[in-house]
């Protein structure tokens, strides 16, 4: 089960939707799109992503968990196609929104298929590396962009190859169940969750909107950055994105370091790794030793981040597994949406220098000011 989230989660979060700021700069230049227009299609796949996680659950207990998987991994396989295919501007937004829509549907099945195939000691630990799969897909985008440099469609059809395998995979693998009575030994629909629960998650989610809008400006710009401002190469730009991949492998742990360090030093010392590592980008865009080891903090911060929001969502509404992530999730991405076209017009206006430093130091005030709140 671990492993085969994993996958599914590399395909929808990581090649689906992560990928695509390594490949901007490509698409930017073939499509003529200016930082502006970039930033607001990058944004559409986080405001795609909150309407299908909001009907995540439902979809899953409607469908079951095997449909609703196979379902949302080949909505990524379609979303990848139409950008590949993209004539312009329309298609290729309409492609990253299916994209989003793909990933949003993602988290909410594997929460349930977890709580259906896995004992609950491990559940923890399971989502964690579901999550840290996101990882897995990014890194697979570094050869991609290696080996088919500047070809960036002929990546995005390889990328949609493998999606629809994770989609049979989905099909033939996840466990069936629907309703909550059935699949749960016919105790009836698990209790809805308290107030008690509803304002911690709450809580969680505010945490999670704050990071949310620190970590735009690095997946949608920074393969801009190293290469406009740091005159690197796009080859360059690839293995960082590798080293975010290979970093973010560490958000599997995540489960295991809040039991170790507790949830409010955990949050706070994640998200100050993440604004070093964007004032470090910002500080030396044109250092490529610098860049990766930006790249790795960026990564191993992301996903403990996204790790840490899943299982205390999931935690704190145990008996509804799937919808304790609901807000969380919803909150990253509300926080990305307003983010990435904040970092376009941030850039246009002051440079990439001051638009990554700016968001760097919010985001090093919001892990001083979090460590009480993810405490509680």
């Amino acid at each position: 089960m671990a492993v085969l989230g994993a996958f599914l989660l590399a395909v929808t979060y990581g090649l689906a939707r992560f990928v695509f700021g390594l490949f901007l700069p490509a698409i930017r230049s073939d499509l003529g799109l200016g930082a502006t227009a970039a930033g607001v299609v990058g944004a559409l796949p986080f405001v795609s992503f909150l309407g299908a996680v909001l009907i995540g659950p439902a979809v899953a207990r409607r469908l079951g968990t095997r449909l609703a998987g196979g379902l949302a991994v080949g909505l990524a396989a379609a979303g990848l196609v139409a950008i590949a295919t993209a004539p312009g501007v329309l298609v290729l937004g309409i492609g990253v929104a299916v994209c989003g829509i793909s990933t949003g549907l993602s988290s909410p099945v594997l929460a349930r298929a977890v709580r259906l195939a896995v004992r609950p000691q491990l559940r923890g630990r399971v989502n964690a590396v579901h999550n840290a799969g996101t990882s897995l897909g990014v890194a697979l985008g570094t050869p991609a962009m290696i080996w088919l440099l500047g070809a960036w469609r002929s990546a995005y059809l390889a990328f949609a190859v493998v999606a629809v395998l994770g989609a049979v995979a989905a099909l033939v693998f996840l466990p069936r169940g629907r309703e909550g009575g059935a699949a749960l030994g016919g105790r009836g629909a698990p209790p809805w969750p308290s107030g008690a629960q509803w304002r911690r998650v709450a809580r969680l989610a505010a945490l999670a909107g704050a990071m949310g809008l620190v970590s735009s400006i690095y997946w949608v710009f920074a393969p801009d950055l190293v290469v406009n401002e740091g005159g690197l190469t796009d080859r360059d730009s690839a293995w960082m994105w590798l080293a975010i991949g290979l970093a973010g492998l560490s958000g599997g742990g995540a489960g295991d370091l809040i039991d170790r360090f507790g949830p409010g030093r955990t949050h706070a010392l994640a998200l100050a790794l993440m604004g070093g590592s964007l004032g470090l980008a910002a500080a030396a865009p044109g250092d490529f030793g610098l860049a990766l080891v930006s790249a790795a903090g960026f990564g191993a911060a992301y996903m403990t981040l996204t790790g840490f929001y899943l299982v205390r969502g999931v935690r704190t509404m145990s008996e509804r597994p799937a919808l304790g992530p609901v807000l969380p999730l919803s909150a990253t991405t509300i926080g990305q949406a307003l983010g990435s076209p904040l970092a376009g017009w941030t850039i246009d206006a002051a440079g990439y220098t001051l638009a990554f430093g700016g968001f760097a130091a919010f985001g090093l005030v919001a892990a001083v000011a979090s460590g009480r709140l993810a405490a509680r």
